[in-house]
């Protein structure tokens, strides 16, 4: 037990310090507790045997499953639509979209089990974050933080409160028949659950701007795909825009093509939408009709006064029919060059039909130190960089979608500068193969008793099969941080709890609480629970302590069965170090440091203690 202790204490330093990354910090320790087992006298430290079955424990194969199914409905597209529809309704502030995720990810993850419900909204808040510019360390956490607290607003929700009936059912055994306790019912922990979740969103809608990280620049490569703000600042210096224009019936507009407009006006129109017809990189000799949307990149004041107001157009305040298609996560801008030996040298983007046929719009080209983006004839009139015959080496500033980058990559005429950028294909086609094996997995998991795992797991590999994602896309889904984050502190866990460890220390804080009234007997336990769920997995935390808190229970002339489900519920506070599943998920993603749960998660576990207290004291 002394080793154990000292393992522990090991294990929060390195995790506090954060010396080491948190993975290679917890595989160590791993390390260490299979090495040690090997000294005399520690020979029940740790199986040897089994100190490497957390690779297979269910709750890991879950996790890598429901990142898999996850990916699945995000390549269809759909994840980013449901993302759409959050932004429609929450608009683009934090204070806002912060509770409609939040309080989705509670109301889905009561159902299903919260690791699964967290990796499953991971895609939606990637895409609103690259959509509205919010960071992910600003909505990853209070989002992870409420799939745990939905786990408590049923009995399934989580597997602790799954296992509390079985483990009642075995402590009746004990009890005389007057204090046998009565098994919960699906909604009995409902209304504790809804305080929990309503809690986690306040504390972040009010306290987020405090508690939550702040963003963390990372440094760009030069070969990354940018947005197009982004390039336009970095290499003229000017802060370039997006706009979306509405072009009403009778403005003088009409007729003109788009060449016209932006010779005219030294700006780029890189989207129409007329009647219901959406065009990306239109060609440049389209003609203006109305009522249209134009996607407009462009200095402000010259759309505003040298454009929108002399034709009579409407700015809209946000891109709308465009958010999608100019989304950072599916489009940008990129540079291509024109290498000898190319068959487009000596032809301009107009000739080609560059915007037809590849999908770019031009915006400006680099040749030897000079950036053409509007220059003069001999003649000294203006031309549009469109009528630029190209040259070999000339590098192109384009604007393009993804995956017509992509695809550009198997043409020899060009070759692709810009490697860092979103290479993936969706298959929108695939959606109803996505839908049908994601439904599936959720009838498993809620109406029969197959194991959660290979429930997931049928869900993953329906998947692979139908091509919804290859296999390929199925490894590189995976977290692998996150896995060997939790299979290697599975190990430690079971140490705690075979060494005797757990149960010495459980007995000795309640005989420390013995005398003292009910209310603090129940609130000791729920701190205990809390404590324990912080160093070894929640089931095991449960399973020892729910005996014991209904012997307490009995013995101080408590109800037992609210003892039992204290337990229960205090295993899923667990916000102080990503330990649990759904903070290891998180972590990598937005960029946490251990520092920051314990900042954020330290007030959200005493609010958890104080809410689910006052709930149980409300309702039992």
């Amino acid at each position: 037990m002394m080793v154990v202790l000292a393992i522990l204490g090991l294990t929060v330093a390195l995790f506090v310090s954060e010396i080491v990354r948190i993975d290679v910090a917890a595989v160590s320790v791993m390390v260490l507790l299979g090495g040690m087992s090997y000294l005399p006298g520690l020979g029940n430290l740790a199986d040897a045997t089994q100190l490497f079955n957390g690779f297979a424990s269910n709750a890991v194969m879950s996790i890598i499953a429901v990142m898999i199914i996850g990916a699945g409905l995000d390549k269809t597209g759909l994840m980013s639509k449901v993302a759409a529809l959050i932004m429609k309704k929450g608009g683009t502030t934090e204070a806002r979209i912060i509770p409609i995720i939040s309080g989705t990810v509670g109301i889905v993850s009561s159902f299903m089990q919260n690791v699964g419900a967290a990796a499953l909204f991971l895609p939606v808040v990637s895409r609103i974050s690259a959509r509205t510019g919010l960071p992910m360390s600003r909505l990853l956490m209070p989002m992870g933080f409420c799939a745990i607290l939905g786990g408590t607003i049923t009995m399934v929700g989580s597997s602790p409160l799954i296992l509390l009936n079985d483990l009642i059912m075995s402590a009746n055994a004990m009890l005389p028949e007057g204090q046998k306790m009565q098994p919960f019912e699906l909604f009995d922990v409902t209304p504790v659950g809804l305080m929990l979740v309503v809690t986690g969103i306040l504390y972040f809608v009010i306290f987020g701007r405090w508690v939550l990280p702040a963003k963390r620049e990372r440094g760009s490569d030069a070969s990354s795909g940018q947005t197009m703000q982004a390039y336009i600042q970095r290499t003229y210096g000017l802060k370039a825009d997006m706009f979306e224009v509405r072009v009403p019936e009778g403005s003088i507009l009409i007729g003109q093509t788009l060449t016209d407009v932006m010779l005219a006006h030294h700006l780029y129109i890189l989207g129409t939408s007329y009647r219901g017809k959406k065009v990306i990189a239109p060609m440049a000799d389209t003609t203006i009709e109305a009522p249209a949307r134009l996607a407009v990149l462009g200095l402000r004041r010259v759309v505003e006064k040298e454009f929108a107001e002399p034709y009579g157009l409407e700015i809209m305040p946000a891109l709308d029919v465009f958010a999608d298609d100019f989304a950072p996560t599916q489009s940008g801008v990129a540079e291509v060059v024109v290498p000898p030996g190319s068959a487009v040298i000596g032809k301009c983007s107009a000739d080609i039909r560059m915007r037809q046929t590849h999908g770019l719009s031009l915006l400006a080209i680099h040749r030897g130190e000079e950036t053409m983006s509007h220059v003069e004839t001999e003649d000294h009139e203006a031309t549009h960089i469109g009528l630029v015959p190209f040259q070999a080496g000339d590098t192109l500033v384009v604007h393009t979608q993804w995956d017509r980058l992509t695809r550009l990559k198997r043409n020899r005429d060009f070759v692709i500068v810009t490697s860092d950028f979103p290479q993936e294909e969706l298959r929108p086609h695939k959606v109803g193969w996505a839908l049908a094996f994601f439904a599936l997995t959720l009838s498993l998991i809620l109406f029969t008793d197959v194991r959660l795992s290979l429930c997931l797991l049928t869900g993953a590999i329906g998947m692979i099969l139908s091509r919804v994602l290859s296999i390929d896309e199925a490894y590189e889904a995976v977290g692998w941080n996150t896995v060997f984050l939790l299979a290697s502190l599975i190990p430690l866990g079971q140490a705690v709890q075979a060494t005797g460890t757990a149960e010495w220390i459980a007995q000795g804080v309640l005989r420390l609480l013995d005398g003292w009234p009910i209310w603090a007997l129940q609130t000791g336990i729920a701190v205990l629970a809390t404590i324990f769920t912080l160093v070894m997995s929640n089931v095991g935390a449960t399973v020892l302590l729910v005996p014991l808190a209904v012997s307490i229970a009995v013995a101080a002339g408590g109800d037992p069965a609210i003892f039992a489900l204290t337990v229960a519920i205090s295993t899923s506070n667990s916000f102080l170090i990503p330990t649990h599943q759904v903070n290891a998920l998180i972590m990598g993603p937005a960029g946490y440091r251990v520092i920051d749960f314990v900042r954020s998660g330290g007030i959200m576990t005493i609010l958890f203690l104080i809410v689910s207290m006052t709930g149980m004291a409300l309702f039992f």
